[in-house]
C-alpha cells in the first residue's frame, strides 16, 4: 500500500517542486501553495462522481463528447473555478509568475489524487506512465491556466477579460486533444510523443515570459 501511495504522490510533489522553485524573486508560501493543492484533490471525487452518472446514463454519445465534454471541460473548469474565486485577488498573488506556481498546485493536487486511486485500481506497474503523462499533462494545463490569470492580473486592464477566457480555454482545448487521442487512436504514442514535446515546449515557454514580466515589475517597483 505505502509504495503505491509514493508511487502515486512521488511525480506530483516533484513537478510541483520545480515550477515552485522556479520562481527566484519571491517564493510564495508554502501553506497557500499546499491549500491549492489540496483544493484541487477536493474536487477529484465530485467530479468522479459526475463523470460516472454521464456514463451510466449514457449521456456520452462518442468519443469527441466524452474527451471534451466528460473530461476536459469538467475538470478545467473547475480547476479554473477553484484558482480564480481562492487565489485571483489574493495579496500574495502580487506577480505574474505566482500564476503558474497557484495554477499548477492545483493541478496537480487533482491529478496525485487521482493518480493514486487509479494506482490502486490497477497497480504500481502503471506508475511510469502515469507519471509521463497524465500527471506532467495536468501539470501543464496548469502552467497555462496560471500564465493566462497572471496576464490577466498583471497585464492591460482592458485585455483582462480576454486572458481569463484564454486561462480557461486553452487548457480544455488541450486537455480535450489529449483524451481524445487516448479514446480514438489504437496506436496513441504515436500522436502522444510529438503532442506532449508540444505541450512542454509550449509550457515551458510560458515560464519564461512569466519569469520575464515578473523581472519588469519587479525592477518597475524597485525604481518607483
Amino acid at each position: 500500500m505505502w509504495a503505491i501511495i509514493s508511487a502515486g504522490i512521488a511525480p506530483g510533489l516533484a513537478l510541483l517542486s520545480y515550477f515552485y522553485l522556479k520562481d527566484e524573486y519571491e517564493t510564495e508560501p508554502l501553506s497557500l501553495v499546499l491549500r491549492m493543492f489540496l483544493y484541487g484533490t477536493f474536487l477529484v471525487f465530485p467530479l468522479m462522481f459526475i463523470q460516472h452518472v454521464l456514463k451510466v446514463e449514457h449521456m456520452l454519445p462518442n468519443a469527441f463528447v466524452e474527451a471534451f465534454l466528460s473530461t476536459s471541460l469538467l475538470e478545467e473548469f473547475f480547476k479554473w473555478f477553484v484558482f480564480y474565486y481562492a487565489i485571483y485577488d489574493h495579496r500574495e498573488f502580487n506577480e505574474p509568475y505566482d500564476g503558474i506556481v497557484y495554477g499548477v498546485s492545483v493541478s496537480l493536487g487533482f491529478a496525485t489524487l487521482e493518480n493514486i486511486l487509479y494506482l490502486f485500481a490497477n497497480g504500481v506497474e502503471f506508475a511510469v506512465t502515469r507519471a509521463l503523462l497524465p500527471v506532467s499533462s495536468h501539470a501543464l494545463f496548469g502552467v497555462i491556466m496560471g500564465f493566462y490569470l497572471g496576464r490577466a492580473k498583471f497585464g492591460l486592464p482592458k485585455k483582462e477579460k480576454n486572458y481569463i477566457w484564454l486561462s480557461f480555454l486553452l487548457p480544455f482545448f488541450f486537455h480535450g486533444i489529449y483524451d481524445y487521442i487516448l479514446l480514438t487512436q489504437e496506436r496513441w504514442i504515436y500522436y502522444m510523443l510529438p503532442f506532449m514535446i508540444f505541450l512542454w515546449w509550449l509550457a515551458l515557454r510560458k515560464v519564461k515570459l512569466a519569469r520575464g514580466m515578473t523581472i519588469d515589475i519587479t525592477q518597475s517597483s524597485s525604481q518607483a
